[in-house]
Order: C-alpha cells, then sequence, then structure tokens
C-alpha cells in the first residue's frame, strides 16, 4: 500500500482533554429510553480541508417538542489544542457543507432565501453571500475546482427545453380544479412519493469574479429520460466534475417502460459547456454503475460497478479507467465498496465496507489491488480525506458517533464530544459477537446485548431482532430505528443473528438468502437462538419475543406458522403477508423479481413456496402489527391483511399506523410512540 493518510506531527499531541469526551457509561444508572434516543445530538458529512488543517461538519439537534430537527454547522482544527466552533450561518438553515478546492470557502444549502439554494461563506462562518437563485430547490450541487462553475440538480419535466417550461406547467397543475392523474408507464410512485412527472436534472451555472451565479444555466441533461442524482436516495455522490472542470459525469438510467424491473444504472459524461449530449460510458455493464470519481490529477477514473443485472444487493466492485482502459482494482476481495476517494497523490483509493458485523473504512492500493483495514470494530458511517488528514464518524453498538482523526500510529484521536450530558447517569447493555454453525454448517455470526446493569444471578426476558433487507445486518452499530439498547435499557437481553443473505460476510454469503427466504434464514435463526440460550444461561427461554421489520416482519409472519413454539409475542413491522401480491404491488419491482426467481405469474417460482398467506391457519401466537401509510416498498395493505387474519382467526393483536410514516419512522415523537407501544406488547406477554 503506498503511504497512509497521515496527520502532522503536532496533531499527534493533541489532548483528549482538549475536547469535551463522552465520559463510559456508568456500571449502574437508568436504562437508555427511545426519548433519550431520538433527543441524541447526531454528526454527519465530515469533510477535511483541502490542506488537511480543519474538518467541518454538521450536527443534527432535535427540538422534541416541536418535533422538529434542526441542522448547525461546525468545524474542528485538527492541528491545535482548540474546541470546535458552531458556525453562525447556522442560524438561517445549513445542509451539504463542501469546501472549496482553495480551502477558503465553504459552500452550502441553505433554505433562508425561500427555497433551497447555495450559499457561500469562509472560514469564520459569520455571514454568507447567496451563489445561486435557481427558480426550483436545489437537491444536490458541486462546485468545480477552478471556482467558475457550480453543478447544480433541480427537478424538471425532461421534455421542457426551459426552466421557464416547467414553471409554467407546475403552475398549470396548481390550477386546475381536477384531481385526478393518468399514467401510462410505471412507476407511478416510488418509496413514498407518488410520481409528479419530474426527473432530477444536473444544471451548469457560471460563477461570476465574486463567485455568485451569473446568466442564465447550462441544461447538461436536455431531454434525459432519467435521474440524476437518482432516486430515491441518491445525493452529490451522484455526479462529479473533472479536475479541469470541463466535463460533467453523472451516474442514471434510462427510465423508459422497463425502469421498475431493471438496474442498468450508467456513468454518463457531458461538457459542462453542454456543447455535446451525454454519452455512455459504461454501455457494456447492463448491471449497476454508481459513484463516479476522478484522481486529483484527472488521469484516473474510479467508480463503484455491479456485475449481475436485476440484482440490487449485488457486489459492488471498485472500477478504474486510465489510459482508455478499465480494470477492477480489487477483484479478489470479497467486500462491497459503499463509497470511494482518491488520496491526493492518486495511488490510494479509500472506501468503507462491511466486514463480519463491523464496518471498515480501507485503503485500496490503486496498482496492486491490496486492501488493507485502517479502522477495527464498530461502523464507519462516514469519513473524508485530504491533504494527509482522515476523519472519519464512528459508533457502535453502545455508543452513538463521534468524529475521530486517525492517526498513522496509536488509537484515533476524539474530536467531537456530543450528548455527554445527554448520556450521564444512563448506563448501556455491553454487547459480544457470537458464532455458529448455521446453514449447511457453515459459520454465522450474531450479537448479544446484555440488559443495562446486567446482574449474572438474574433470568432475563429476551427480544430477538430480525434484520430487513433482507441484504442487511444488525452490525455493531448505534442504529436510530433499532437500537438494542433502547430494549436493554428496558430490561430485556437481546439477540440479533445475521442469517444468510445478511452483507459483510462474503457475497456468496448475501447470495444465499435469494429465492430461500423461508428455510436457509430460517434455520440459522433458529440454530442461533438454540445457541445463544446455551451460551447464556441469564436468558429466559420461557419469556421471549421476536420482532422485525420488512424482510424481518415477513419472516415474523413465516415464523407464525413455521416456528412459534418459542414466542410469547410477536412484532411485525411492514412486513409481507402475501409474497405473491407482493409482487404485483411494490414499486421497485426487480426486488422481488430477484428474490423469488421471476415475475409472479411465471413458472418456477418462490412467491409460493414461502408465502405467510397460505399458513394464516396456524397463526396463534399474540402480534403487534405496525404499519405506515407512505409505505410504498411494503404496502399498506400488507400490514392490514396481516392484522385482519389475525383478528378473524381470533389471535391477540394489535394494529399500530402511522398515516404519516413510510417504510421507517422517522418522526421524533412517532418514534417514541411506537417504542412505547412494542415495549407496552413485550411486556404484557413477558410478565414484566
Amino acid at each position: 500500500m503506498t503511504k497512509t493518510l497521515r496527520l502532522a506531527a503536532s496533531a499527534l499531541a493533541l489532548s483528549l482533554a482538549a475536547f469535551a469526551i463522552v465520559p463510559a457509561a456508568h456500571a449502574e444508572g437508568r436504562g437508555f429510553t427511545a426519548k433519550d434516543m431520538v433527543t441524541l445530538d447526531r454528526v454527519s458529512e465530515p469533510k477535511v480541508s483541502p490542506d488537511g488543517r480543519q474538518v467541518i461538519y454538521l450536527v443534527r439537534t432535535m427540538d422534541l417538542p416541536a418535533n422538529k430537527a434542526s441542522f448547525s454547522l461546525w468545524v474542528a482544527d485538527l492541528k491545535a489544542k482548540i474546541a470546535p466552533r458552531r458556525l453562525a450561518v447556522s442560524d438561517g438553515g445549513v445542509s451539504s457543507a463542501r469546501w472549496s478546492a482553495d480551502g477558503k470557502s465553504i459552500y452550502f444549502l441553505s433554505g433562508r432565501a425561500g427555497s433551497d439554494q447555495v450559499f457561500r461563506t469562509d472560514v469564520t462562518g459569520e455571514t454568507a453571500v447567496q451563489v445561486t437563485k435557481a427558480p426550483f430547490d436545489v437537491g444536490a450541487f458541486k462546485v468545480s475546482a477552478d471556482g467558475k462553475t457550480v453543478v447544480v440538480s433541480q427537478a424538471v419535466f425532461p421534455d421542457c427545453p426551459t426552466l421557464a417550461c416547467t414553471q409554467e406547467r407546475l403552475d398549470q397543475k396548481k390550477a386546475q380544479k381536477t384531481t385526478g392523474v393518468v399514467y401510462d408507464k410505471l412507476f407511478i410512485r416510488h418509496w413514498d412519493t407518488w410520481n409528479d412527472g419530474t426527473k432530477n436534472h444536473l444544471y451548469a451555472y457560471g460563477l461570476d469574479a465574486s463567485g455568485v451565479a451569473a446568466g442564465e444555466p447550462v441544461a447538461l441533461m436536455a431531454g434525459f429520460d432519467g435521474d440524476a442524482p437518482t432516486k430515491p436516495f441518491g445525493g452529490d455522490e451522484d455526479f462529479t466534475i473533472s479536475p479541469d472542470g470541463k466535463t460533467v459525469v453523472f451516474s442514471a438510467k434510462i427510465a423508459g417502460r422497463d425502469e421498475p424491473w431493471q438496474t442498468n444504472y450508467d456513468l454518463w459524461s457531458v461538457p459542462v459547456d453542454g456543447s455535446a449530449k451525454p454519452a455512455n460510458l459504461t454501455e457494456d455493464n447492463k448491471a449497476w454503475d454508481a459513484q463516479p470519481t476522478f484522481s486529483p490529477d484527472g488521469k484516473v477514473q474510479a467508480w463503484l460497478a455491479m456485475k449481475r443485472p436485476g440484482f440490487e444487493a449485488d457486489r459492488f466492485g471498485v472500477m478504474v479507467r486510465e489510459n482508455g482502459k478499465v480494470r477492477e482494482v480489487a477483484p479478489a476481495w470479497d467486500h462491497s465498496a459503499q463509497s470511494i476517494t482518491f488520496s491526493a497523490d492518486g495511488k490510494t483509493i479509500y472506501t468503507t465496507a462491511e466486514d463480519v458485523g463491523q464496518t471498515k473504512l480501507f485503503a485500496i492500493d490503486v496498482k496492486s489491488g491490496k486492501a488493507t483495514a485502517l479502522t477495527g470494530e464498530g461502523h464507519v458511517g462516514a469519513f473524508s480525506a485530504a491533504g494527509g488528514s482522515t476523519v472519519i464518524a464512528q459508533d457502535n453498538l453502545k455508543t452513538p458517533a463521534q468524529l475521530y482523526a486517525l492517526a498513522p500510529k496509536g488509537a484515533p484521536i476524539q474530536l467531537t464530544g456530543l450528548n455527554a450530558d445527554k448520556l450521564q447517569g444512563i448506563a448501556m447493555g455491553e454487547a459480544e459477537q457470537f458464532s455458529f454453525k448455521g446453514w449447511n454448517d457453515e459459520t454465522v455470526h450474531g450479537y448479544l446485548v446484555k440488559p443495562a446493569n446486567f446482574d449474572p444471578a438474574k433470568k432475563y426476558p429476551v427480544a430477538f431482532l430480525i434484520h430487513g433487507g433482507p441484504q442487511g445486518s444488525f452490525g455493531n452499530l448505534f442504529h436510530y430505528r433499532w437500537n438494542a439498547q433502547t430494549y436493554a435499557g428496558a430490561g430485556y437481553a437481546v439477540v440479533m443473528i445475521d442469517f444468510h443473505g445478511s452483507t459483510g460476510y462474503g457475497q456468496a454469503f448475501t447470495d444465499a438468502i435469494s429465492q430461500h427466504w423461508g428455510d436457509r434464514p430460517l434455520e440459522d435463526l433458529q440454530k442461533g437462538w438454540a445457541f445463544a440460550t446455551q451460551k447464556y444461561g441469564f436468558l429466559d427461554q420461557d419469556r421471549a419475543c421476536a420482532l422485525g421489520g420488512s424482510y424481518g416482519g415477513f419472516m415474523i409472519n413465516w415464523i407464525a406458522s413455521q416456528w412459534k413454539q418459542p414466542w410469547k409475542c410477536l412484532v411485525n413491522h411492514d412486513g409481507i403477508f402475501d409474497s405473491r401480491f407482493m409482487g404485483y404491488s411494490t414499486e421497485e419491482l426487480w426486488f422481488s423479481e430477484w428474490e423469488n426467481g421471476g415475475a409472479p405469474w411465471q413458472p418456477n417460482t418462490t412467491y409460493s413456496k414461502f408465502n405467510p398467506a397460505d399458513h394464516v391457519g396456524e397463526w396463534s401466537v399474540p402480534t403487534l402489527v405496525v404499519q405506515g401509510q407512505n409505505d410504498f416498498r411494503v404496502p399498506l395493505e400488507e400490514g392490514i391483511a396481516t392484522f385482519t387474519a389475525l383478528q378473524r382467526k381470533g389471535v391477540p393483536s394489535k394494529f399500530l399506523y402511522f398515516p404519516n410514516e413510510n417504510h421507517w419512522v422517522l418522526k421524533a415523537q412517532n418514534s417514541v410512540q411506537w417504542h412505547d407501544e412494542v415495549l407496552g406488547w413485550l411486556n404484557q406477554w413477558t410478565g414484566k
């Protein structure tokens, strides 16, 4: 590997006493609650300055009575013993803060002018200058290295030649007295939003001598039938500007008629002056191409690529194009890359990837493909590398995320001390990882989280958590929806199994669940439960409830007939009731078709093989069902059908319905209600 990113010697001498560091959780104290969880400050989006001297980051603060979160922009010095400081420009609202290439300016998004626009401040952060005055909200942006161009995304009608055309059409729709909407192709809705006909398109604005957008924007995707950034979760990682400022490369999929059942996202190159139409750079790959980025000198282009069309959980390999030749950097590295950044010399690519229950930062040598882990246990949720410095946001099952500066030797240096006051006097449950022989006699991993204030002489009720995805993981991370500490704080031991299909254990392990939703993972869960109850004698097998969401909710409905003996109660959040109907009613059809081996009407699929709806006659375990109105991934009717079946059979059951939530429960007070209802249900059936 080339020389790793390093901190200056002065940074190594930083004393932890210079910052407000979160103290270790008390051995005794009150248990952690959902209200504690939703009111924690959350750190995100660290960005190291080009010279490696400072890092900016966002802090999310929750006003629980108002049920509203706000963001503030902070800066920490990596080479001086001074505490991080909040920038005054935060008062007007701030998100997506990014450094200019010369390190003298900070660009960010803000709605202070009535719509989301790009603003600029300096390192003092006292005042802000509005950079763009686009007619619609700016969804994402990037500024060229020479400071002459800002590229922004706007939601427009793709057949409109001008932004004014989109505005006129929106005005016409608003003035209509009718409310009916006619569709002639899918998507009609996606994730939690109905299709309004607009697409995310990129526009380039020239910046004048004062750094403000001037003149008319250049449409970079005129007539393009696709989104950049991608929907529903894409951001500025979906496009990049070449170091010379002449070219924009973006990831997008041609929508067409087959958009919902294909995953052929490609990389497209377009001149920043709009003098040519976008050119497809990855036409040969019919699977997913994502996250284009350039080496600092512009000679190497890197991106992430899957190999199997139609499979959203395929391994993301790191690809490079150099001197016109394309190759995978580390084809033998059996990890799926999550994000990529070049080192300053262009010889190393940094990426995060899941790794046996952890999420680590890796350095991959571009020439040899050798991958080296730079972090150990825990979950690296974000990172930034520039100017010889690397900063990570890291959390684990016991501790919410903090920022750390990596050092060439020794432990990372903690930069932030968020929530020290809020966590004072709270006892957290201790966590440990275990492994056992699961399906096919292969090694399967899991986590055990002890109750807060654990007493080895006691027996404890158990919350058995089943993750969604299904290609996901309940790893060593501080989850804000399925947080093990909220159960540990209520006196429960928590068991979580990363069954076959989970990510971070090699692609073959992930692949094993496809067309096997009801057998291989079920065997892992059963064997994991047997192992855990034998290893940990304090687990009360007679007071255990199983809980899951999404795929985990499907598994709750499945074990309601296939493995109901251990459970005193079940909790199903947004889980599938009828696998076949799911294939017709979900939005991203590629998911259900890959996982079941074809479309619902085709032969030799598994829709009927593992269909909870066909086994309702065997249901008897008390079940709480939770569903969001705006969940278009697993539609509302799946939850209603589950509850209807339970009620019609006379099985003790409740239905918790959120009219303003999607596949997740995101609103703070709704989250508290969710946990109150879930823990109340567990308490009712475990005798607490």
